[in-house]
């Protein structure tokens, strides 16, 4: 499948509004996960927007793709999505983490049409997507299974020992996505525990492997693409990005990870979206924030 300038605007615009929806829900909740949220607005765009086969009238159908956020803090980016498509109404983003919400800050499967499995354990959600592929592969389910995990997430040791797995087991439906941001909770990847010299790791473990813009939703798409063509082992997708991108007092911090803000910054961040929307000069193809 190709592209039309149409299908990229759409991608575009859904990547916008996630970023848009994740921004005042947090403002409302007053404090959460922007940084991390706001680096996967894109890849949720093209996989809820155009790739996944999903039906939002019936989140548990079960010939249904799969997608597992195992960097489960960055919920709100996910719900927003869900809500923009029509898994539960929007008003249900302003009660994000409030006394008897169906959006905890961490993705929960109980509580949310749409959420596949519950998540926040960091480096579980890598292992148990895998789990979910190789029983939709039991029971003969041409179906894909997507796990979106945190750079700093693979300092998990259980990261790797599913790799190892998915690869021993040439898991071709799985595909997982690394938010390469660049930064984790205490700061910037490479001091915490770096280099991280992913493509080379993943090459090592078996894997298929791309890196793109990971936030060109072009790139991102035609990389799924690509990988659906590849049998025989599992596949990874590094999305190189920025941490709190498109969300401009969010970039511009030096930690991101969990940030303090109320309506008003959000607003501002929100006419700067549109505007740069507006321009042309919203993150994709060649432009970078």
């Amino acid at each position: 499948m190709q592209l039309s300038p149409e299908d990229i605007d759409k991608l575009k615009e859904f990547s916008k509004n996630i970023r848009i929806e994740t921004v005042r829900m947090i403002a409302q909740a007053g404090f959460g996960h922007i940084g991390g949220s706001a680096s996967i607005a894109d890849v949720l765009a093209v996989l809820y927007g155009l790739v996944m086969r999903i039906d939002p009238k019936r989140p548990d159908w079960e010939d249904r793709d799969w997608l597992v956020l195992s960097k489960g803090h960055s919920a709100p980016a996910l719900y927003a999505a869900l809500a923009l498509r029509g898994y539960f109404p929007l008003e249900w983003l302003l009660t994000l983490n409030q006394p008897g919400t169906r959006l905890p800050s961490h993705t929960d499967a109980r509580l949310v049409p749409g959420v596949d499995m519950s998540t926040g354990s960091l480096g579980q959600g890598v292992s148990s997507a895998l789990g979910i592929a190789i029983g939709n592969r039991i029971q003969n389910k041409d179906v894909w299974t997507y796990c979106i995990a945190g750079d700093g997430e693979c300092n998990e040791g259980e990261v790797w020992e599913a790799c190892q797995t998915a690869s021993h087991n040439k898991v071709d439906h799985y595909i997982l996505f690394i938010d390469w941001n660049k930064k984790q909770l205490d700061g910037w990847l490479d001091q915490v525990s770096g280099p991280p010299g992913f493509e080379a790791k993943f090459l090592a473990f078996g894997f298929d492997v791309q890196t793109v813009r990971g936030y060109d939703v072009a790139e991102i798409f035609y990389a799924i693409q690509h990988a659906k063509q590849i049998t025989g082992k599992p596949h990874v997708i590094i999305l190189d990005t920025i941490k709190g991108l498109g969300v401009n007092f969010a970039e511009a911090a030096a930690f991101n990870h969990y940030m303090a803000f109320g309506p008003r910054e959000a607003e501002l961040a929100v006419a700067e979206i549109e505007k740069r929307y507006a321009e042309g000069s919203y993150p994709g193809g060649d432009y970078k924030w």
